[in-house]
């Protein structure tokens, strides 16, 4: 098959996107312009940025591959992430909005310490990095398939063109490339469901409640109480555990995670800010619906649990396979670019919250340059060196046999629970003390490490139990030193 329009459509798409970026980032003078856009940015494109950013190629391609395998039940994950997004808009964004913010951490400066931001921004890094390297790999995928290269050649050239606008944009450059591929991809997405449909169920998406079978892939709704409690701990997609795992997962993500607070902190009044975050969690539910509709009609045109049976290895890999294997020539290229654009989303995120948190949290602080020039200088350095280091990390993840989103997702959680139990700990113990954060933070990411190790629940659960060690070893230490402090 010949695929030289599906190569043609790939790179005119991705010479775009960094064309876009350029343009739209402008001029950067000074670090405030690179890491916060001068403060200028509206909500709603914040909205869609923060939308894209998330997405990533994990809902494009793992996501349907999930529901291939089971059924929807991830859905009702994705109602406790509309909830967290209320409760940060509620609790958390106020606080970000008093005094001059730069990144999520330096609210923790502000309320225990500057060891406390330092700890906090380092532990942001090294998990971002490590999901994120995720989520790149995942994204090598079809280019790897389709090229025919090796995945770290494929994981490189999706790199660079994520680079290459996120240096000489900014993150308001990222943000404006973020509003455009979010419709990319959600449009790839409903252009594989016509055709699935349209091939496969002749009388449209009404088929699909024809049959048992296809009504159980439909299912939304587990609550999860048939095999005891054991059982029910260990399943990740059950009612309570999906909405109270997505709620402080979501919470986690987009209250405490620099590579969504920095785009919340591009907006400029507090409400607007509020709209953004708490609109996009409706816009995910209706997201991760198309893309869960996706697996199930993938499953219904292959008709096969096995994907030994067409020759795949990964569940992963089934929405590629589809999208080079069974697609026409031109309609596949526009698909994939569409999974480009999720991907290079959250990529070029990334970069810039990754370099923002190490200038304005690490670096600044500790160094003598006071020239705007030359701090805008090595921020676009630190880019540079943080687009390498998710490259190692990607390939690094190659041989992982998890899903890939499922696999991120679980990185995630080994430090967001301390990270979010931090900043509730000082949003809702006034008397804690900036070692009482720290001994906080740390055990919670001790107590984590072991959850995940001996695999005592699923992961829907992580997040939760981090946030309460990392709050009750907070609050019994802030009453400990209150008590010494009385009897001194």
């Amino acid at each position: 098959m010949d695929r030289t329009l599906d190569y043609l459509i790939i790179a005119i798409y991705l010479a775009g996107v960094a064309l876009l970026g350029i343009l739209k980032g402008g001029k950067q003078k000074s670090v405030n312009d690179y890491f916060l856009g001068a403060k200028s940015v509206p909500w709603w494109a914040v909205c869609f940025s923060i939308v894209a950013a998330e997405t990533s190629t994990l809902t494009f391609i793992s996501i349907p591959g999930l529901a291939y395998l089971t059924n929807m039940n991830f859905l009702q994950v994705t109602i406790g992430y509309l909830l967290g997004r209320i409760l940060i808009a509620v609790f958390f964004l106020p606080s970000y909005y008093k005094g001059e913010l730069s990144t999520a951490y330096a609210y923790l400066e502000t309320r225990f310490g500057s060891k406390t931001r330092s700890f906090s921004s380092i532990v942001f890094m090294f998990t971002r990095m490590a999901a994120d390297g995720v989520r790149l790999f995942a994204t090598a995928i079809p280019l790897k398939l389709m090229l025919d290269i090796s995945y770290p050649s494929a994981i490189i050239i999706i790199a660079l063109v994520a680079l290459l606008y996120t240096y000489i944009g900014g993150v308001r450059g990222v943000i404006w490339v973020d509003v455009v591929q979010m419709f990319i991809y959600i449009g790839g997405a409903l252009i594989a469901i016509v055709f699935l449909a349209s091939n496969y169920l002749p009388g449209g998406l009404t088929d699909l409640f024809a049959t048992e079978d296809t009504l159980q892939k439909l299912s939304v709704f587990n609550w999860g109480f048939d095999g005891g409690l054991s059982e029910f701990f260990a399943t990740p997609y059950t009612v309570i555990g999906g909405i109270f795992g997505g709620a402080f997962l979501s919470m986690a993500s987009h209250g405490t995670d620099q590579l969504i607070v920095q785009r919340l902190l591009t907006i400029k009044k507090l409400k607007d800010s509020q709209k953004a975050i708490v609109g996009s969690g409706i816009i995910v539910i209706v997201q991760f619906a198309v893309f869960l509709l996706v697996g199930v009609l993938l499953f219904l045109y292959y008709g096969t649990y096995s994907l030994e049976t067409i020759g795949l290895q990964k569940a992963d890999e089934i929405f590629p396979y589809f999208i080079i294997e069974s697609l026409p020539v031109g309609l596949s290229g526009l698909i994939i670019a569409g999974l480009f654009a999720a991907a290079l989303s959250t990529l070029a995120g990334s970069m810039s919250s990754l370099s923002s948190s190490t200038m304005l949290d690490l670096y600044k602080p500790l160094s003598k340059v006071t020239s705007e020039k030359e701090e805008l200088k090595i921020s676009r350095y630190f880019t540079i060196m943080w687009a390498v280091l998710l490259v190692g990390s990607a390939i690094l993840f190659m041989n992982s046999p998890d899903a890939v989103v499922e696999l991120a997702l679980s990185i995630a959680s080994f430090t967001y629970g301390g990270l979010l139990g931090t900043f509730m700990l000082g949003l809702f113990v006034p008397k804690a003390k900036q070692e009482d954060a720290l001994a906080g933070f740390t055990a919670g990411i001790l107590i984590m490490i072991t959850v995940i190790s001996l695999q005592l629940v699923a992961w829907t659960w992580y997040t939760l139990i981090g946030v309460f060690a990392t709050l009750l070893v907070g609050k019994l230490l802030s009453i400990i030193s209150v008590r010494n402090e009385t009897d001194v």
